[in-house]
This record gives C-alpha cells, structure tokens and sequence, in this order.
C-alpha cells in the first residue's frame, strides 16, 4: 500500500490535507455538516490501531446537502458541539487500560523475520493485513504473546471499495503502525507510539447533482504512559503523551466549486487527572479540559 502523504499543519503534528486554510464559502446550497464530516471514522477504520473509538461508528462518508449555514459552527457546545470525533476518544486514552492483543483469525502465519502476518476480508469487502511482531526483553521475536513478551509492534492495512445501499461507492486506503513497550511481566507501565492515516474517497449522486468527497482521517500517539492495572487503580489513565488528531472533507458536486471542511484535536496528558485538549475547527480554535478516567469535555 501505498503511504498516504499529508501537509503540515501548526495546530498539530497530525496532518491534514488543506488544514492551513479556513473552510472555503459553501458553494451553490451545498453545506457539509460537521456532524456528517467528523461524527464518524472512514470505513475499515475501526481495523487499525489509533486513538479513535472502535465501538462501530464508522462507514462511508455521505455529505449532508443542505440550505444555509454549516450546523457545526461555535457556540454549539464542548468541541464546536461534537465532543471528540470519529465516534469518541478510545478506551485506552481514557482509563480503560490497554486492548487484548489477541487477533482472532484462522489466515496467519509466523515468520523470524516478520512476525506473524495474517489477511482477512471484512464483511463489506474490505482487505486487512495485519502483521505483528512480539518481542522478548532480549530481542527474541516469538510466536505468541507470554509472559516474557515486552514489545508487540503492529502494522495493519485496510484496502478496497464499499458500497453503500443508495449505490454511493467508496474506495477506502488505510494503515497504521503502533508499538507498546513494557510489557514484561514485573513492569509498572506501558509506553505507547503510532499512526494511522486514511483516505475515503466517494463517487454518487445527490439531490444536486453527481458528487464526489474525499475524508482524509489520521493520528499520531506519541510518548503515550499507561500504568498498570493494579488493586488500588483499577482504570490506570495516561500520564504522560500526547495525542494529535485530524479529519478534512472535501466535497465537490459537478459544475460547481469544492467545499472543504477541516478539523484537529490534540490530547495532552501531564500526569494530572485532567487531560488538556486543543480543538482547532475551520481556523477557530477552541481550549477544553478532559477529566480522567471518562470525564465530560468541557470547552471555553
């Protein structure tokens, strides 16, 4: 697969296609909701490894073709009225500990050299590759996870086209990497680095006329601490990282000019129980704090 390249951007080190500029006017009656834009991660999302929620809120990006102005402007509530986007902030980064790195799949095989790889296809088609590493303290790779195992590193890819019922089709590329460190037994924390990146982009048609969108999605964890789950904590929160987020939507309807819409998040834990969060929106940036574990977000 191919790697997705991204432009910087000075809110945050996840980049974003387009993210230096402000959201261009509507143009004709179009207007991409936030909601529609970022209440969700692309399809085949949920298989890789990032910061996003897995709970199921993905799938193919359908923009909502709408008279006035975009619903999601300031002054609707904590995150410009979304919270966090994508379908939330996952359970790791808010006091749930980490996910069991089991991989529950019948298509893998092991290898010295590489790990273990295994391929699968989704229910709605799509291709996931997914190959892990896990690493003894002194640099064994092994076959399965034990006791003795401190590293895993995990890259996955996500490819192939979805289909909506309305016949809208999206072609979906996706990967990430992500590796957790410490994980030995007698440890007292885990440390946690990686990227996603994805592109969707759709083709269908529209009470305007025929369309086509593109939704760039990413993140970057980096410096992420977790302490072990213990009797006295049991919800251990990150103490330490950081988390950059990011989204655009870019939708066109023929004849007329592109629409884009852009967002990013950036999680900051100090060790505190509260969790600093930078949202920056279409230019307008907002400061909001996130009590740990699974507080509300409260924006200013």
């Amino acid at each position: 697969m191919n790697r997705i390249r991204f432009a910087g951007c000075a809110a945050a080190s996840v980049v974003l296609a387009a993210c230096s500029k402000d959201t261009v006017a509507p143009a004709s009656d179009l207007a991409v909701t936030m909601a529609s834009a970022f209440s969700a991660t692309p399809a085949g999302f949920s298989q890789l490894t990032s910061s996003y929620s897995t709970t199921g809120l993905e799938g193919p990006f359908m923009p909502s073709f709408e008279h006035g102005r975009d619903h999601g402007g300031p002054g609707r509530g904590p995150g410009f009225g979304l919270g966090f986007m994508g379908g939330g902030l996952d359970g790791p980064f808010m006091g749930d500990g980490l996910r069991p790195f089991h991989v529950n799949s019948a298509n893998c095989a092991f290898s010295a050299a590489a790990g273990v790889t295994c391929a699968d296809t989704t229910h709605d088609g799509l291709i996931v590759t997914r190959v892990s590493k896990y690493t003894a303290s002194d640099g064994t790779v092994q076959q399965k996870i034990d006791s003795t195992t401190n590293t895993v590193a995990t890259t996955l890819t996500v490819s192939g086209t979805a289909t909506r019922r309305d016949g809208d089709v999206s072609v979906v590329s996706e990967a990430s990497t992500q590796s957790v460190t410490g994980l030995a037994k007698g440890s007292t924390q885990r440390t946690v680095n990686g990227v996603s990146r994805g592109s969707e982009n759709t083709t269908g048609t529209s009470p305007q006329g025929a369309f086509t969108s593109m939704r760039i999605t990413g993140d970057t964890v980096t410096g992420l601490v977790i302490p072990v789950t213990t009797t006295t904590n049991s919800r251990p929160y990150p103490t330490a990282g950081r988390v950059s987020r990011g989204m655009t939507a870019t939708v066109t309807i023929t004849g007329q000019a592109a629409t884009t819409s852009s967002r990013a998040e950036v999680i900051t834990y100090d060790g505190s129980a509260t969790a600093k969060v930078v949202i920056t929106q279409n230019g307008t940036t907002q400061n909001c704090t996130l009590p740990l574990p699974h507080g509300h977000l409260t924006c200013s």
